[in-house]
């Protein structure tokens, strides 16, 4: 059966980005280190400025208590309210220098989005659920994590699946349920000038 937030496209696009979309709500079932490793492993293969892979992850599961608190806690409290219970927890990070002449990587922010997205396809082909956040600490996850002053905590993500249609909750239910929307291509792919719509 289709889950009501599969997208309805305008367009023919791949089954996987049709499925991909981010919940609120996280089914209690734990994710295997083989999905993990995997989902990481497609983070690994983005695409980036020449191939600088200017990406790193902070990574805490639900069972180890302290260490899936400490990575919680870099969290906004919106964010808090609704991850508790998560299986899995990142922070998703970036080195703003290149490795090999030490200058400003202008494209890092943009190659963490590129891993972050290899990631997120991975982990729904595996019928797991990411959502990504924007809302974190990067000042205490600096602190808590050592993490280093060319680098630095950008986003967060939480990975696990998402449960029933019957078991989400109530206080989530409408986001987690109401069908999905986006723009149409007019409005963003333009032509001869900005505003104006490229003809296909």
């Amino acid at each position: 059966m289709t889950h009501p937030k599969h997208a309805d496209t305008d367009h023919p696009v791949h089954q996987l980005i049709a499925e991909r979309w981010s919940p609120y709500a996280f089914a209690d079932r734990d994710v295997s280190d083989e999905d993990l490793q995997s989902v990481f492993e497609a983070a690994r293969w983005a695409a980036s400025s020449y191939n600088e892979q200017p990406w790193s992850y902070l990574v805490a599961r639900r069972e180890d208590d302290a260490a899936f608190e400490r990575l919680w806690s870099c969290l906004v409290e919106g964010n808090q309210a609704w991850t508790k219970s998560v299986p899995v927890l990142a922070i998703g990070c970036t080195s703003r220098k290149f490795s090999k002449n030490g200058k400003p990587n202008a494209a890092c922010e943009h190659d963490l989005g590129l891993a972050s997205a290899n990631l997120t396809l991975e982990a729904t082909a595996r019928g797991l659920v990411v959502h990504q956040m924007i809302g974190i600490l990067p000042d205490r996850a600096r602190s808590l994590f050592n993490i280093p002053d060319d680098a630095e905590a950008k986003t967060a993500l939480a990975i696990g699946y998402a449960p029933p249609v019957d078991a989400v909750p109530e206080e989530v239910r409408e986001r987690d349920l109401q069908p999905r929307s986006r723009k149409p291509l007019q409005e963003f792919v333009f032509g001869d000038k900005w505003g104006e719509s490229h003809t296909f």
